[in-house]
């Protein structure tokens, strides 16, 4: 990843020296996309287990009201919570934003993992902007079979990339069965072993997810909560 590599059309490249343009101007107040849309109210359910395969834990993705300006864009802000038997142990504000080309990016998160009582900052929290960070992409504009691109750019921390496998038939999670799918497969310098698959539906985003390399953690949507 750190030579020479072919041009890419992404505009978040999984390329080296990475330096994607980002233009406030060129940003959008609503993210909309297709397989990624992020209505403020919105409440997404999953249920699954840790690494360890064993361990039940619930998932709850909360669309907020909040913005966070980052780079002069404003940011949609994403409070993600993770309990184990009832208990919290991990909360994450992930902050997103779309392009007037539809791309969705994502410009950071402030992860916090439950010690004691209380929420403790993560090492691996990083903001677009602050000591070299880099924001990358969550969802393309028209996802195509092949098409690789970076998520996030924090290096040493953070450092995700996605590749699209494309349509990933139909998917059955105790919320629905959805006649089409999208398939993407993630993956990370940091973690080489490691690989996660994902699926996702048009007008809802992430309904299941299963690493398939590294270890055993597995999610599926349980039920989605629009707003009024």
């Amino acid at each position: 990843m750190h030579g020479v590599a072919p041009a890419s059309t992404s505009p978040a490249p999984v390329t080296l020296p990475y330096s994607p343009k980002v233009d406030p101007a060129n940003f959008v107040a609503r993210v909309d996309n297709r397989w990624f849309p992020l209505a403020p109210g919105t409440v997404l359910r999953y249920r699954g287990f840790a690494e360890n395969g064993r361990t039940p834990q619930s998932d709850v993705a909360r669309v907020t009201h909040r913005t966070k300006r980052i780079l002069g864009v404003d940011c949609t802000v994403v409070r993600d919570t993770v309990s184990s038997r009832g208990r919290p142990i991990e909360r994450t504000d992930d902050w997103y934003a779309q392009d007037k080309q539809g791309n969705v990016w994502y410009f950071g998160e402030d992860a916090r993992n439950f010690e004691h009582g209380r929420f403790v900052k993560a090492g691996d929290s990083w903001e677009s902007g602050a000591h070299g960070a880099q924001p990358g992409i969550i969802m393309e504009a028209a996802p195509k079979r092949g098409d690789t691109y970076r998520q996030e750019y924090y290096r040493g921390h953070a450092e995700d990339q996605a590749r699209v496998l494309g349509g990933g038939g139909a998917v059955r999670v105790p919320a629905a069965r959805f006649r089409h799918t999208l398939r993407t497969v993630e993956r990370s310098r940091l973690e080489p072993g490691a690989r996660e698959l994902k699926f996702y539906a048009a007008g809802v985003g992430e309904v299941k997810s299963r690493v398939i390399r590294g270890d055993h953690e597995r999610f599926a949507l349980v039920s989605v909560t629009r707003p009024r």
